[in-house]
């Protein structure tokens, strides 16, 4: 007689892609396997994404320049980044993930969380489950993974991380205060430096150490991610698994540049590169909005930004750029630029102004960017684009941590 298997009140799986950017090079690029190899934001970028594991042993870390990471390792190889190819990768994992549970969270391009305790009696013990997740990512992708498996999402994510690649850890959730205690707070995802400097005043430094601080202090500081942030520690994070994704309440779009640039005719192209990738954006979604923040990021004084707003609502990148104009001549005094932003702030459903209000694009204009779209659509962006954007940055567009294979957070 087979012992009935236990049921968990709550169980969570996180699935982690490891290095993951580096891995896909290294899926498509056979003679990079086993060797050293680091991502960067095209030939001319010169800090490093991410690196293989491989290239870590030698000490390359996310964020180092790549010189510094030569000097390391001089049989670095450098691997341009191809966001699409990551993306494509990345929906086709996701979409995997929904043969184990419907219940997905897509949390970033190469982590989700599955809510499994639902579906725990049919899949098996939490052991089968994990391998079968990693059966399901590696014939989705040819890419390996690790898995972190227990009652909370904290945890879960804790465990996903301590044997990679290619691990595979299961703390029950009666374990689980137990196993946390001995780490430090910072150890677990949510509890930056701030936070973390904030609990060091109160003597709380490992993840033992929060049962001695009142749940309070954290609630009156932080409120209800105080809260969580104490239970987080205990291994009794409360946060659900979560699906839906929520309207967009702003929509933008930012680049890098080359450091300390002075050019006038430069930091313009940029502008309008953003102008016209945020107003495709607004456009392909049915968004227009009426109040747009223009940012520019020098040093040492940081971001120089201004909200404008118009008379009427827009998703014309023409119009958008028009603002930029503007706020270059009225704002910037000449200084050495880094980065640029243009972000939407109050979108409104295009479809709606159309029908009760009037709004800045003429009839002719939004037949033209129509028209562009359609193209650009079939072609590849910026097909078809203003002049001043065939000079725009060869750096290749980013995936931002908000990115989701589908809706509007489906953009690079």
């Amino acid at each position: 007689m087979t012992t009935p298997q236990k049921l968990w009140r709550r169980m969570i799986a996180l699935v982690d892609m490891n290095c993951f950017y580096a891995a896909v090079e290294q899926l498509d690029n056979a003679t990079w396997r086993g060797k050293p190899v680091a991502v960067t934001n095209g030939v001319l970028g010169s800090t490093i994404i991410t690196s293989s594991y491989q290239a870590r042993e030698y000490g390359v870390k996310t964020g180092m320049s790549l010189r510094e990471a030569r000097l390391l390792c001089p049989a670095l190889i450098q691997a341009p980044s191809r966001p699409d190819r990551y993306a494509e990768l990345s929906s086709r994992i996701m979409a995997s993930l929904q043969n184990i549970s419907p219940e997905v969270e897509i949390y970033s391009v190469d982590e989700a969380f599955i809510e499994l305790t639902r579906s725990q009696q049919i899949l098996g013990t939490p052991w089968q489950i994990a391998k079968q997740i990693q059966r399901t990512v590696y014939q989705a992708s040819g890419l390996p993974c690790s898995v972190g498996i227990s009652g909370d999402k904290t945890t879960a994510k804790f465990a996903a991380k301590q044997y990679k690649p290619n691990g595979l850890t299961v703390i029950e959730p009666e374990q689980a205060e137990a196993r946390l205690a001995p780490y430090l707070v910072t150890e677990l995802s949510g509890i930056n430096k701030g936070v973390a400097g904030f609990l060091q005043r109160y003597g709380v430094v490992y993840c033992r150490d929060m049962k001695t601080l009142p749940i309070g202090v954290l609630a009156q500081r932080y409120g209800n991610v105080g809260r969580r942030i104490w239970l987080m520690a205990q291994g009794k994070d409360p946060e659900k698994v979560i699906m839906n994704v929520k309207p967009p309440k702003t929509m933008g779009h930012g680049k890098n540049m080359p450091p300390n640039t002075k050019s006038k005719h430069t930091i313009l192209t940029y502008l309008q590169h953003m102008s016209e990738k945020l107003a495709a954006r607004l456009r392909l979604y049915g968004f227009q909005s009426d109040v747009f923040s223009i940012a520019l990021k020098a040093k040492p004084q940081g971001w120089i930004m201004h909200k404008v707003g118009l008379p009427s609502p827009t998703n014309d990148g023409k119009v958008i750029f028009e603002l930029c104009e503007q706020f270059l001549v009225q704002h910037w005094q000449g200084q050495g630029i880094w980065q640029v932003n243009v972000t939407a702030l109050t979108l409104q459903s295009a479809q709606q102004l159309d029908l009760f209000q009037q709004h800045n694009d003429s009839p002719n204009r939004t037949k033209l960017n129509q028209t562009v779209d359609a193209i650009n659509q079939r072609f590849g962006e910026f097909a078809i684009a203003p002049s001043r954007l065939i000079h725009r940055s060869e750096m290749p567009n980013v995936i931002t941590p908000a990115w989701r294979p589908e809706g509007h957070r489906n953009t690079l």
